[in-house]
C-alpha cells in the first residue's frame, strides 16, 4: 500500500456548500444571481439580518428596469442547461432541437421562469422577473 493513499485528505461529496443549503430550503428555485460576486457573498455571510429580511420590496427598487448583457447570456446559458436536462419548454418547439435556440424563442415570447437577483453592495438585494426586465 502507498503512503499516499494512508493518512490524505478526505473528500466526501455529500458535504453541502451554501448554495446547495439555500436551494434544500426552497428558497433560490429559479433565482439567478447578478450584479457584484463580492456583494453576493457578503450577503450569505452571518449578519445582523436574515437573508429574507435583506430583500427589497418591489415598490421601493432602485437599479435600472433593464435586462444587461451579461444578465441576458447567464439567463439564456442558465435556461438552455435547463432544457438539455428535460426541463418543460414553454413555447411551441415548430421542430427545433437545439436548447439555446429554444431559450432565445423563450425570451423572444417573455416566457422565461426565471428570477433575476441583483445584489447590492450594502448586501440588500433585488428581484426581478424576467418579464419585467424585457419590457
Amino acid at each position: 500500500m502507498y503512503e499516499e493513499e494512508e493518512g490524505g485528505e478526505f473528500y466526501d461529496p455529500e458535504v453541502l456548500d451554501e448554495d446547495d443549503e439555500q436551494r434544500q430550503n426552497g428558497d433560490d428555485d429559479n433565482v439567478v444571481v447578478s450584479g457584484d460576486p463580492s456583494a453576493a457573498a457578503n450577503a450569505l455571510k452571518g449578519g445582523d439580518k436574515l437573508l429574507k429580511d435583506k430583500k427589497i420590496p418591489e415598490a421601493d427598487r432602485t437599479t435600472t428596469p433593464y435586462m444587461t448583457k451579461y444578465e441576458r447570456a447567464r439567463i439564456l446559458g442558465t435556461r438552455a442547461l435547463q432544457i438539455s436536462m428535460n426541463a418543460p419548454v414553454l413555447v411551441d418547439l415548430e421542430g427545433e432541437t437545439d436548447p439555446l435556440q429554444i431559450a432565445i424563442k423563450e425570451m423572444r415570447e417573455k416566457k422565461i421562469p426565471l428570477i433575476v437577483r441583483r445584489y447590492l453592495p450594502d448586501g440588500y438585494y433585488e428581484d426581478w422577473t424576467c418579464e419585467e426586465l424585457l419590457q
